[in-house]
C-alpha cells in the first residue's frame, strides 16, 4: 500500500505544524481551488520553495479526501522504488541491464515501446512502456564516489489496488542487483 505524505517531514523542512498549515490552507478556501492554485499561494510563503509547495498541496489533498495515497493529479497512480548499490551510475545501470535486457514482458505486462537508455553528466536513464498504458522510468545518481541510487518510478497505473503489486514487483527485480 502507498503512504501517504510524510506530516513530519513537512513540518521539519518548513518550520511550521501541520495544523498551522491547515489553519493557513482552510483561510485561503484551499478546499475550493486547483492543485496547481493551492501550490502557487503555498510558494508565496516564506521558506516554502516549489517542490514543497508541491508536498503540502498533495498532503492537503489527501487530508481533505481530494486524492488518495499514490494517486496523481490526473487521478491515475504511481508507485516509486530505490535501492542504493556499490559502484558508479555506469556500473549500475550495466547491473539494471543484465537483470531486464530480453524480457518481453514485465510481470506478464507486455512492452509496448522498447526500453531506452540514456545518460547526463548526473544521471543514467532508462525507460519503457507497457500495454496497459502505464509507464516505467529508472533513474540513477551517484550518491558517493563507491555508491549509486537507482530509483524506479511506475506512472499511469489505473487503481490504487496496483501500487502494491508493483511495488512488491519492482523491489524484487531491484533485489537482483
Amino acid at each position: 500500500m502507498t503512504r501517504t505524505i510524510n506530516i513530519k517531514s513537512i513540518e521539519k523542512a518548513t518550520g511550521k505544524s501541520w495544523d498551522e498549515w491547515i489553519t493557513f490552507l482552510e483561510k485561503i478556501q484551499a478546499h475550493q481551488l486547483s492543485h496547481k492554485e493551492i501550490a502557487e499561494k503555498l510558494a508565496e510563503q516564506d521558506g516554502v520553495s516549489g517542490w514543497w509547495a508541491q508536498t503540502i498541496t498533495v498532503a492537503y489533498e489527501q487530508h481533505i479526501g481530494r486524492r488518495k495515497p499514490g494517486q496523481t493529479s490526473d487521478g491515475r497512480y504511481q508507485v516509486s522504488v530505490s535501492k542504493t548499490v556499490k559502484g558508479t551510475m555506469d556500473e549500475a545501470l550495466n547491473k539494471w541491464l543484465q537483470v531486464v535486457n530480453g524480457r518481453q514482458n514485465f510481470s506478464d505486462v507486455a512492452l509496448t515501446r522498447t526500453p531506452t537508455t540514456s545518460q547526463s553528466d548526473t544521471f543514467r536513464y532508462w525507460h519503457c512502456g507497457l500495454s496497459d498504458g502505464s509507464r516505467v522510468s529508472l533513474s540513477i545518481y551517484q550518491k558517493a564516489p563507491d555508491k549509486a541510487v537507482l530509483g524506479l518510478g511506475h506512472e499511469k497505473l489505473k487503481s490504487q489496488d496496483l501500487t502494491g503489486h508493483w511495488r512488491t514487483y519492482w523491489k524484487s527485480l531491484l533485489e537482483k542487483i
